[in-house]
């Protein structure tokens, strides 16, 4: 499960580096990537929408005990999912978080009318007013937009699923983001500490969480702390590691993690 606004690309580089008796779905999640968007009317609540969204697939597959490995927005769902059915979850991976983004609740209040007005924007926004950009614009607006995260060549990788050819009717040459431009405003449906915490108490399954450092900023760093000891209490192993990287390290330099995530899913 990738991240916010990034798609299934961002584990091109890791998987093949993973041990082929380990079974892989990666999907791009609802108006991310080759997915459909919402239907215009809707918002996204991200992470109570993923938790349907897995709970959707687990379902339709008939699996009954899974192993989930997800990257930022994507470790958030597998832990909230791992929360969710405790009893169906085997183990999970999380890669620079460990739970849902806290946000500072003064900062949410402040900047929720913002978000709404920006959301009603995106979803009125004619096709015909879609930016577009030459290939090589596209790559550089998102490498200057991960600010450090990534590189030139892990952008290329993303954008092969996370970009479009202009159709005809948009009257205009070059690329689009593929994705769904609400997904921009993201602030709706955020969690408190309180929440987060208890969903931790109801992990039992086996935990795997590699933070990047540098890695992520968050607006609570001690968030990262305080979830991972609550999940040490019920859960039935957790495995934490330090690794070097950006936020986005699975993709850039995927080869100093996947011996520790190939140790733990191989684990009996």
């Amino acid at each position: 499960l990738h991240g916010w606004q990034d798609n299934a690309g961002s584990f091109d580089r890791l998987c093949p580096l993973l041990s082929p008796e380990v079974p892989i779905l990666a999907i791009d999640l609802p108006g991310h990537g080759k997915s459909s968007h919402y239907p215009k009317g809707m918002h996204y609540f991200i992470f109570w929408d993923g938790i349907t969204l897995i709970r959707r697939i687990v379902k339709y597959y008939g699996w009954t005990n899974i192993s989930l490995l997800g990257h930022s927005l994507g470790g958030a769902l597998s832990f909230m999912y791992a929360a969710c059915f405790p009893d169906e979850v085997d183990r999970f991976i999380s890669i620079d978080i460990a739970g849902p983004t806290v946000r500072d609740v003064h900062k949410t209040a402040a900047s929720t009318g913002d978000c709404i007005d920006k959301f009603l924007h995106y979803e009125t926004l004619p096709e015909t007013k879609m930016p577009c950009y030459g290939y090589d614009e596209m790559i550089e607006l998102v490498l200057a937009a991960y600010d450090g995260s990534v590189d030139y060549d892990s952008v290329e990788i993303l954008m092969r699923r996370g970009m479009a050819l202009a159709p005809a009717h948009f009257n205009k040459d070059g690329y689009h983001f593929a994705r769904d431009l609400r997904l921009k405003v993201a602030l709706l449906g955020m969690f408190s500490l309180e929440q987060v915490l208890a969903y931790a108490e109801c992990i039992k399954c086996k935990v795997l969480n590699i933070r990047g450092k540098p890695g992520m900023n968050f607006d609570n760093p001690e968030v990262y702390a305080k979830v991972m000891d609550v999940m040490r209490k019920n859960a039935s192993k957790v495995v934490y590691y330090e690794i070097p990287g950006t936020h986005h390290l699975h993709l850039v330099t995927p080869d100093r993690i996947s011996n520790q995530i190939d140790e733990f899913l191989l684990d009996i």
